[in-house]
């Protein structure tokens, strides 16, 4: 069996900047620290935090008053910070640097005037925390058909933000669609889109063309994760998201002679060793790193944690 690992896979600077957040936070302040949902979509980085002594909570109200609290890499509602104000709390913003140009521009189009499309799916943690920060009329907005379908009044002015880790080629063909109708409309290029997004996409384009089936590392509810094992499905490619090595099943790998790995932004490189090792116990392997972009994009830390950052 050969086994073709995707370049570049797994953290993104977004997400190691959001654990390096909660680590450095745990050794300067001392657990407990308390985090607004999942810091990541990751299981095992969860479950590695808290054994630190991370504290995840659903709400800023289950947080006691004044305690050290980090905010997700999802990024937060404007209502969320008031409420954590509210209880004095002492925040540390792990929000990608990528999500908060997004409410940026979303807030810079709506004091122009504009009302805003926001390209996302609907219920997810970025998409939430987008919508609330961002004044104005803001119509939401996830396929082709929504954007066919929106009923905007004339002579509105509208301009467009995106979810950043949808597909790419979805959000393209979303965005084609809002320039036919809408004309005047205004926006960022696709290529706007998280780096780490695309790069990723890139990376399974060619997983696909060369393997028999593809393996990608992730949580069921990664939003960017979910989009590399469509994008291999769209090549069709069979491909399957799974939490860990335990997850996999060796049916799938019958009659398949290459199999390509990778694993969503946030998914650490333990997982893909693991599943390396797993498929070693099914069969000799010849591991081949595939070429492609190389990151070396790194995120600064809250002014609270620099003196941190330097120690290390």
């Amino acid at each position: 069996m050969k086994v073709l690992l995707a370049q570049p896979r797994g953290f993104c600077a977004g997400v190691v900047r959001a654990v390096d957040i909660v680590e450095l936070a745990l050794k300067k302040f001392g657990p407990p620290v308390y985090v607004r949902h999942e810091i990541v979509h990751n299981k095992r980085v969860v479950d590695d935090l808290r054994a630190k002594g991370a504290v995840f909570v659903d709400e800023i109200a289950d947080i006691p008053a004044g305690a050290v609290t980090v905010f997700s890499a999802h990024g937060v509602s404007r209502a969320v910070v008031k409420d954590a104000q509210g209880r004095s709390l002492d925040i540390l913003d792990a929000t990608c640097p990528l999500v908060a140009k997004v409410h940026a521009q979303g807030q810079r189009y709506s004091k122009g005037g504009y009302e805003v499309i926001l390209i996302g799916h609907a219920g997810h943690i970025e998409v939430e925390g987008t919508l609330g920060q961002i004044d104005g009329k803001v119509h939401l907005i996830g396929s082709v058909d929504e954007a066919m379908k929106l009923d905007i009044a004339e002579g509105t002015k509208l301009a467009y933000v995106t979810q950043t880790t949808l597909s790419v080629d979805d959000t393209r063909d979303i965005i084609t669609v809002l320039k036919t109708r809408f004309p005047a409309i205004e926006g960022p290029d696709v290529k706007d889109i998280c780096y780490a997004t695309q790069n990723r996409q890139q990376a399974v384009r060619e997983l696909a063309r060369r393997s028999d089936v593809i393996l990608v590392l992730g949580a069921k509810n990664s939003s960017n994760s979910n989009r590399l094992r469509d994008l291999g499905e769209d090549m069709d490619i069979p491909s399957y998201l799974i939490d860990d090595a335990g997850a996999l099943d060796p049916k799938w790998l019958e009659g398949k002679n290459v199999v390509g790995v990778t694993a969503g932004a946030s998914a650490p490189e333990a997982l893909v060793d693991e599943l390396i090792a797993k498929l070693r116990t099914l069969g000799d392997v010849e591991i081949e790193p595939l070429d492609g972009v190389t990151e070396n994009i790194v995120f600064k830390l809250p002014q609270q944690l620099r003196d941190m950052q330097i120690a290390s």
